[in-house]
């Protein structure tokens, strides 16, 4: 649990605060044609990597580098985050008897209510300032659009519809395979669906495995 709870320590280059017009000054200034004359490609390139790396260390500081375990979601208020942390520590006081379980779900339900309120409120702002922020109202929304495609049910050469995802791997992996062994199908590709205006009885589309 600590080293769950433990910070990244990790520090990158923070180019907001570099000074770049002192770092070409620099590099400019560098008697490259001295330092890397009777030198080899390899030799140079590690000569000029010192160089630089020695200018970027002197005049690009760092900074701690940011994770999305650092970042505060766009809807948490400090009130609600001190009532979240509320409600976690009633939890453990529960579990060891400290407080009734009528207490510890009055407090959930609270810290649910509030959550729903400041999600719907940060929507109902990004809907209103869509015009002036549009960046911001198009990120939320691509994050919610985020969805998983399956792959569809497939027809082994035996005739047998395959649903598992394991049975599905097996099916693309002998289909993959025919293309070296020279087992290609002379069928042209397609997709069992619904055919004309039949939409009364849709079946959800089969492959078959001697049709790819």
């Amino acid at each position: 649990r600590d080293m769950g709870q433990a910070k990244s320590k990790v520090r990158t280059l923070n180019f907001r605060k570099a000074k770049f017009q002192l770092f070409r000054e620099l590099v400019n200034r560098t008697p490259w044609e001295t330092g890397l004359r009777d030198k080899g490609a390899e030799q140079s390139w590690q000569i000029f990597k010192d160089a630089s790396h020695r200018k970027q260390e002197l005049l690009i500081p760092r900074c701690k580098k940011s994770g999305k375990e650092g970042k505060t979601l766009a809807w948490m208020s400090p009130d609600l985050l001190d009532k979240l942390k509320g409600k976690k520590e009633m939890h453990r006081q529960w579990k060891q008897g400290q407080v009734s379980w009528e207490e510890y779900r009055d407090a959930a339900w609270l810290c649910r209510d509030g959550v729903r309120k400041a999600k719907a409120q940060l929507e109902l702002n990004l809907a209103r300032d869509a015009k002036n922020n549009k960046k911001g109202f198009y990120r939320y929304v691509s994050q919610k659009r985020k969805v998983k495609e399956s792959v569809p049910p497939m027809m082994s050469k035996a005739g047998k519809l395959v649903t598992m995802d394991k049975e599905k791997a097996e099916v693309l992996n002998n289909i993959f395979a025919s293309v070296f062994t020279g087992n290609l199908s002379s069928h042209t590709s397609r997709v069992d669906g619904p055919q004309g205006r039949d939409w009364g009885r849709i079946v959800p589309p089969t492959v078959r495995e001697d049709q790819v």
